[in-house]
């Protein structure tokens, strides 16, 4: 039975290969999530959240450079080197978008940015704030790839730590879901009769519920918040998985490798988990990987309305919310960036989702 399984597999696993589209849209997968948990490093605003804000500067082009002074605080704010790359730099000093500076008897002077062709104001600083009195390490020609968002803060950043959310919330909300709907379904389709008709009831119910007001019913409950929006989003999906795992259970529960094992005395539990469950994989594979899709979309609708994820935490769905009232003013890209990567990301995993379901059809 074992090497029927891996021949199986192995045959699944070479379908899949073929399937450019499946594994191109895997691959664009790997690098948004090797992206989501190393954002602090890839991005160039690398502060918490990448929240620097730069007032100054808001609302600029892609391809936009400046000069930054940054003038430090003197306040030294102790972290370890995995807070830093998972979680940001805890950034306590000052950037300052310039025109231009000169030394002068040992003040550094100089003018702020100003846009729309004002003189901006200038000030002063002394030499000495600097450490070793070299203040050519704190000025720097910045370039802002994606440009600026209302805010001034660097939209790149943002795009990158935004995807932590957007990439997360499909495996939690997916592990929740397997989670509930396989407990469910496995109870309804092995003992059917009464236990069937009551988990049916309750599924028909969640069934008739609009997903979004559900997950808005659960969030109000919970609160707003990170965690709470990917329990919210998880606590919705689990009725498709339920009916597909009863559907599955009820007719594989009469196939003779079932009966075999009641007639030597095993269990339900081993029945389910170590004989029934291994055989229904497959449908299960390719319904969580719709449900990643859904999960995002979901998420990302949650954060347009307010109730997703709180700034200044970054999310696709929030930085839509924040621009897409620039679509009609000429900057249509602050809202349309995000929403490239919100479909890229769909698509990806509807693509894998399909190439998925061909390679373990076994008509094929």
């Amino acid at each position: 039975m074992s090497n029927k399984n891996s021949s199986l597999s192995k045959l699944a696993l070479q379908k899949f290969k073929k399937n450019f589209w499946g594994v191109f849209s895997l691959s664009i997968i790997t690098c948004i999530g090797l992206v989501s948990i190393f954002a602090y490093v890839f991005a160039p605003d690398a502060s918490k959240n990448a929240n620097q804000m730069h007032l100054s500067i808001h609302s600029k082009s892609p391809g936009f450079e400046v000069q930054i002074l940054t003038i430090p605080s003197g306040i030294l704010l102790e972290q370890n080197l995995f807070s830093k790359i998972f979680f940001g730099h805890n950034n306590s000093d000052t950037e300052i978008p310039i025109e231009s500076y000169k030394v002068k008897n040992g003040l550094l002077y100089y003018t702020e940015y100003a846009s729309d062709g004002l003189q901006g104001q200038e000030k002063q600083i002394d030499i000495s704030r600097f450490e070793n009195s070299n203040y050519k390490n704190y000025i720097e020609n910045r370039r802002f790839v994606f440009g600026t968002d209302k805010y001034g803060r660097d939209y790149l950043s943002r795009i990158l730590s935004g995807s932590r959310i957007s990439f997360f919330i499909g495996f939690v909300a997916v592990f929740i879901s397997l989670i509930v709907g396989l407990l469910m379904g496995s109870l309804a389709g092995y003992y059917g009769g009464k236990v069937d008709a009551f988990i049916m009831w309750i599924i028909n119910i969640t069934w008739s519920i609009p997903t979004l007001l559900l997950v808005i019913a659960i969030t109000l409950a919970l609160g707003k918040g990170f965690w709470q929006v990917f329990i919210a989003v998880g606590l919705t999906m689990w009725v498709e998985v339920a009916r597909v795992v009863r559907g599955q259970i009820i007719s594989a529960k009469e196939m003779q490798y079932v009966t075999a094992a009641r007639a030597l005395g095993y269990d339900d539990y081993r029945i389910i988990t170590k004989h029934i469950l291994p055989n229904v994989f497959g449908p299960l594979i390719v319904i969580s990987a719709a449900n990643f899709a859904a999960a995002i979309l979901i998420e990302s609708g949650l954060s347009f309305l307010g109730i997703g994820a709180q700034p200044p935490m970054a999310s696709w769905g929030a930085m839509i919310k924040d621009h897409y009232n620039y679509i009609i003013l000429g900057k249509p890209y602050l809202a349309l960036i995000p929403g490239v990567c919100i479909m890229l990301l769909v698509m990806a995993f509807m693509l894998v989702g399909n190439a998925l379901r061909d390679a373990l059809d076994v008509k094929t």
